[in-house]
């Protein structure tokens, strides 16, 4: 069945609580067809249109990424796995990015943290794929490649929770990787899953590194949802057209790298039938690790095993 969700402020919200009443039921194997809001809760279908400013409807003192859901699923328990399977991504006709002005750590390195903050505005295309912006005169062009920043089950520990750092329930993940045609397999921690979408990228480099991407509405997301109830997992794991993904999350950097890289080498064991020790070896000539995002607080490294790199 499909299911359509429509961008209302009764279906958003900017926190997570695994006691947030769902705004929909679905099926194992349902699709979702949903639009969603910028990253400052605006929309605008067109550049004739004034965007619309939305709230949250749990009415958050300060809340954070602008979140359809949740939506849970029927069946769904903890110690499974759902899957989200990105059948398509589309942005909207806008996007803003930003740098300077805060005392973030990297603006702090760069010495721009008491610079005037500056925000770029991307005019974007979806018939030819580009993004455009304006700096003194000149226009810069980039290619898109969309995503969606932040896809979440509901944590498992009670009270209500910050949008910003990724966790082992997924989240502000902001892996530039889980493009269109990517699954996406998250740990189940609640009755139903309670899954929340947001945070649309236009186009990101892995780091993230001004602590922006592209941020941009969605105009169509639509995805498929899975239950694999006969698996589990500790992390996150994707399946995207870069390869299989594993990640790691922590506020120190090595750590984060540890974490994916173990995640990743104990994939392998399985995915080939050898000793952790040998798997560890393959991963050194054909795993690669990068970093996901240094902004959100919770530190990101993805580690990808492309396809067809081992035969």
């Amino acid at each position: 069945m499909n299911h359509i969700i429509e961008l209302t402020e009764q279906n958003l919200h900017g926190s997570f609580s695994n006691t947030y009443s769902p705004i929909l039921t679905v099926a194992s194997g349902d699709s979702l067809r949903l639009t969603t809001p910028d990253i400052q809760w605006g929309y605008s279908a067109h550049p004739d249109q004034e965007r619309i400013i939305f709230g949250s409807r749990e009415q958050e003192e300060k809340p954070g990424h602008p979140l359809v859901g949740p939506i849970a699923v029927e069946g769904a328990k903890p110690g499974m796995v759902l899957e989200i399977r990105l059948n398509d991504i589309v942005p909207g006709w806008y996007g803003r990015n930003w740098a300077g002005g805060n005392a973030s750590w990297q603006n702090t390195k760069l010495g721009i943290t008491e610079h005037e903050r500056i925000q770029l505005d991307w005019r974007l295309d979806t018939a030819t794929q580009t993004a455009r912006c304006e700096i003194g005169g000149r226009t810069f062009h980039a290619g898109l490649s969309p995503f969606m920043g932040l896809i979440a089950t509901a944590p498992a520990e009670a009270g209500v929770h910050r949008t910003a750092p990724p966790g082992y329930f997924g989240g502000n993940i902001d892996c530039k990787e889980l493009v269109r045609g990517s699954s996406l397999f998250l740990p189940v921690s609640v009755e139903g899953a309670l899954l929340s979408i947001g945070d649309g990228h236009a186009l990101q480099g892995d780091g993230e590194s001004s602590g922006t991407a592209i941020e941009c509405p969605m105009e169509l997301v639509d995805v498929t949802l899975t239950l694999h109830e006969r698996s589990s997992l500790a992390l996150p794991r994707a399946n995207t057209p870069a390869g299989w993904v594993t990640f790691g999350f922590h506020e120190d950097l090595n750590s984060a790298a540890g974490t994916a890289l173990n995640e990743m080498v104990t994939y392998m064991q399985e995915l080939y039938g050898v000793s952790k020790t040998e798997a560890a070896a393959l991963s050194s000539v054909a795993v690669d690790l990068h970093i996901t995002q240094v902004v959100n607080g919770v530190k990101g490294v993805h580690a990808i095993l492309p396809h067809g790199v081992l035969r």
